[in-house]
């Protein structure tokens, strides 16, 4: 393996671009779903919300499938690699079953449960329950994706999302304002278009990487739980992290009738998430690289790529940021002409950068601990400032002192700040040095 290894660039830049794709095909939801009004973005942006929530269960197989597979190939053992693929696919599938149920049919009662704005209610039910449908895709394709990065093969991910933002496109005009059918149109559209991408995946893993089973395979049992062993935290971690997130969300909807501060959460992210994707891409490809160079035992060049990696990342991502906060205006006219709604996502904006900038530290840093089997920590300091600051300090910032959607983006550029400073001193410690699966001498 050593000597078929990527570089950083090589990694990063397939990666990015996916991403990017990923972000084009939410802005270019939201642009046309913009065509029905203001309330039903703001309903689309909080349904994606809670499905996160419900859905989170995925993530104990695709964050802990990473780490295994890589640095069972830096070791030289791709056949543990394949063995880990059938495993997290087979758990996914099931669990992916499972929430297609609740999704369909509970959608309703979630949302009442959680306070959402009445004249976003039925949109945003409507959205869940036919994005609810194609769950599975969801469910799958992160853990053959996964495998595929896990090889060096990043352009077949790539390729799966442009042609899946393609069909979405497509799709999306046809059902908009061919057929009228609204949100039920799109959300019926980003089902069809996340089919096709799994699909991709499947046929490029089976058609890109041909290993052999390994000579003395770990029982099943022992991978399952090194999967879990990354997996679970970093599922609670997201999980947790989401549940203060609705918390903000509830807090949002709670500061006036009409889903105005919402609105402008939905439309701020979506431009926001351009300069997100430089800082996650960064962060997938350096954990690819971390994950090889653990297996093979190469901890301190682990170390140099990875704060490398964050500096690239940071002076990149707070750059994108500051250059959206500074075209705000004619940007966010893309959206909306509301001249309140431009006012209040321009203020956004230029609090983003600060956030940006915590935030790449973070995508970068716990990666690359969850990589190395380091994954509670990461976990624990997430679930207590997500609550503290971002949920705490939205109610603080945004409700007591009422500066309603500013407040609560204050207090979410807080909270990333303070845990990019916990995810540095972490990694500096060099605690994930010890944590490796893979034992090499």
């Amino acid at each position: 393996m050593t000597t078929e290894r990527k570089k950083l660039h090589q990694l990063f830049f397939p990666i990015f671009f996916e991403i990017l794709c990923m972000m084009l095909a939410g802005a270019v939801d939201t642009l046309m779903l913009s065509s029905e009004g203001d309330q039903a973005v703001g309903a689309v942006g909080t349904a994606n919300t809670y499905i996160g929530v419900f859905i989170i269960m995925f993530s104990i197989i695709s964050a802990g499938v990473v780490a295994v597979m890589t640095q069972y190939i830096g070791a030289g053992r791709p056949g543990v690699a394949r063995q880990a693929l059938r495993l997290g696919a087979g758990f996914n599938l099931i669990v992916g079953l499972f929430f297609t149920v609740v999704l369909c049919f509970c959608s309703g009662p979630i949302l009442r449960a959680i306070g959402i704005a009445d004249q976003l209610l039925e949109p945003a039910q409507t959205y869940m329950q036919v994005i609810g449908c194609f769950c599975l895709c969801n469910a799958l394709t992160p853990v053959f994706s996964s495998y595929l990065r896990a090889f060096g093969h990043t352009a077949p991910t790539l390729y799966a999302t442009i042609t899946a933002n393609i069909v979405n496109l497509c799709l999306n005009a046809l059902f908009l304002f061919g057929f009228r059918w609204g949100v039920w149109g799109v959300a019926l559209a980003t089902g069809i278009s996340r089919l096709v991408n799994l699909l991709w995946v499947v046929i490029a893993a089976r058609g890109r990487i041909h290993v052999q089973a390994d000579p003395a395979p770990p029982a099943n049992r022992e991978i399952f739980g090194q999967i879990v062993k990354v997996g679970l935290p970093a599922a609670l971690e997201t999980c947790l992290y989401n549940l203060a997130i609705t918390l903000v969300i509830s807090f949002l909807n709670q500061m006036d009738e009409t889903g105005m501060q919402a609105t402008a959460r939905s439309y701020t992210m979506q431009i926001a998430n351009f300069s997100y994707c430089v800082g996650a891409g960064l962060a997938h490809a350096n954990a690819i690289l971390a994950g090889w160079r653990i297996g093979a035992g190469e901890l301190d060049e682990c170390d140099r790529g990875t704060k490398q990696a964050a500096i690239i990342g940071i002076a990149v991502g707070a750059g994108c940021a500051a250059l959206f906060a500074i075209f705000a205006k004619p940007i966010i006219g893309l959206f909306t002409d509301d001249p309140a709604m431009i006012g209040l996502v321009s203020t956004l904006l230029l609090v983003d950068i600060a956030l940006e900038v915590g935030r790449v530290s973070n995508l970068v840093f716990g990666n690359a601990l969850k990589i190395s089997g380091d994954a509670v920590f990461p976990m624990v300091i997430a679930v207590v400032f997500a609550f503290l600051c971002a949920a705490g300090g939205t109610w603080f910032f945004g409700i007591r002192l009422g500066w309603l959607a500013v407040g609560a983006y204050i207090a979410m550029a807080l909270d990333e700040c303070v845990r990019a400073v916990c995810m540095f001193a972490r990694w500096q410690s060099g605690v994930w040095r010890k944590r490796a699966f893979v034992s090499n001498k």
